[in-house]
C-alpha cells in the first residue's frame, strides 16, 4: 500500500519553521489570556476542546488474545468523560488558542493539513486543532486489529494462531500483506464501518475496493480508536485490549517516530504510524496515533496530516505538532 521509510529517528523541523511555531504558540501559552470562549473555535486557528466519550462497555471479558476470561479490572488511568454541556475551564481554553498558534504555522505550505486531538484521561478534555478527514495509511491497522479481537471475543473464542501473526505482523511492522488477509477477515470496509459503529467511530469510513489505507477518519475518531484500547469503558474486554496494547508498544525500531516525540521518555509509549505518497499529486499523507506519557501522566494523541513533500518533512511536521502540543498542555499546568 504504501513504501517504508527507513529510519531510526527523524530530523528535527527546520530551526526557522519549528521556531515561529513555538515562538507563537507554546511560549505564550503560559502567558495567554482572553483565549476562546469555552468551547468555541480558537480565532484564527481551527483548535476547540471536545467532550470525548468512550464507547459503551458491553460487559464481555477475555483471555490475552481475545477470548472469554475473568471479569475485567480497573487500570490506571481511570478515564473521565465530559458532557457537552460541561464549562471548559479558562486554562484549557487559553490552551486551544496556544495550540492554534503553535500548528499554524506548520501549514504553512498551501497544500499541507494537520490536524490533532490530544485527549487528557483525568480531566476527559480533548484538546483539537484542525478539521476535515485524512486517508488513515496504516494507523488503520490498529482499528482492523481491534475489530478482529472485537469478532473473536463474539464468537467466545481466541485468536487463532494464523490471526495472531497477521494481526503482529500488520501492526508490529506494518505488514501490508498480513493486513490484507485481516482485512478480509473482518469483512472488508463494511466489516470495518459495522464494527467501528460498535467503537463508537462516527466520522470513519472504510477504504473502497480493498484499499484500506484509504480509509478516511478524522483526529478526533482515531481519540475513540485509542480508547478502545487503552480505556477500560470499552467493547473491547482488558485482555484483548492488552494484547492490542502490547504490539503498539512494540513496534519495529524504524518505526518509532512520530506521537512519541511528545514523550518524556519511550517507556510508555505505544503507538502506531501511517505513511502514503499519493499518486495522483506526489504529496505524502503522514499519521501517527499513540499513548504517550509525560511526566507520570498518560495521554492518548493523534495527529494526521497530508500535502507534504517527502515523507520526511511529513514526519517532522507531524513530530513539531506532537511536541507543541504537549508543550500546551504543560504549560495550561495539566501534565
Amino acid at each position: 500500500m504504501s513504501p517504508e521509510i527507513p529510519r531510526q529517528r527523524t530530523r528535527r523541523l527546520a530551526p526557522a519553521l519549528l521556531g515561529a511555531a513555538m515562538a507563537t504558540g507554546v511560549l505564550a501559552a503560559a502567558s495567554a489570556g482572553g483565549a476562546a470562549g469555552d468551547g468555541a473555535l480558537a480565532a484564527g486557528g481551527g483548535a476547540e476542546f471536545s467532550d470525548a466519550r468512550p464507547a459503551a462497555d458491553d460487559g464481555a471479558s477475555g483471555s490475552a488474545d481475545g477470548s472469554p476470561g475473568a471479569p475485567d479490572e480497573a487500570r490506571a488511568p481511570a478515564y473521565a468523560t465530559r458532557g457537552s454541556a460541561e464549562r471548559v475551564p479558562p486554562q484549557w481554553a487559553e490552551a486551544t488558542a496556544a495550540l492554534a498558534r503553535s500548528v499554524g504555522p506548520l501549514e504553512a505550505e498551501p497544500a499541507v493539513r494537520i490536524s490533532v486531538a490530544v485527549l487528557d484521561p483525568v480531566t476527559g478534555y480533548t484538546l483539537r486543532y484542525g478539521a476535515g478527514h485524512y486517508e488513515t495509511a496504516s494507523i488503520v491497522k490498529v482499528n482492523i486489529v481491534a475489530g478482529l479481537l472485537l469478532t473473536a471475543q463474539d464468537e467466545g473464542r481466541p485468536l487463532t494462531a494464523q490471526e495472531r501473526r497477521l494481526a503482529a505482523d500488520a501492526v508490529r511492522l506494518s505488514d501490508n500483506d498480513a493486513t490484507h488477509e485481516l482485512w478480509r477477515m473482518i469483512g472488508a470496509e463494511e466489516g470495518l464501518d459495522r464494527l467501528n459503529a460498535r467503537f463508537g467511530l462516527a466520522l470513519t469510513h472504510g477504504g473502497e475496493d480493498g484499499h484500506w489505507g484509504l480509509t478516511r477518519t478524522t483526529a478526533a475518531d482515531q481519540i475513540t480508536v485509542l480508547r478502545a484500547v487503552f480505556d477500560p469503558d470499552s467493547p473491547l474486554a482488558r485482555p484483548a485490549r492488552a494484547h492490542l496494547e502490547r504490539l503498539m508498544g512494540s513496534v519495529a525500531e524504524g518505526q518509532r517516530w512520530g506521537v512519541s516525540a511528545a514523550a518524556v521518555d519511550d517507556g510508555g509509549t505505544a503507538l502506531k504510524n501511517g505513511w502514503l505518497p499519493r499518486s495522483h499529486t506526489g504529496l505524502w499523507n503522514i499519521n501517527s496515533i499513540g499513548r504517550v506519557e509525560v511526566d507520570g501522566q498518560e495521554y492518548l494523541m493523534a495527529v494526521l496530516s497530508s500535502g507534504h513533500r517527502t515523507g520526511d518533512e511529513g514526519i517532522e511536521r507531524v513530530e513539531a505538532a506532537a511536541r507543541a502540543a504537549m508543550e500546551v498542555i504543560r504549560s495550561s499546568g495539566r501534565a
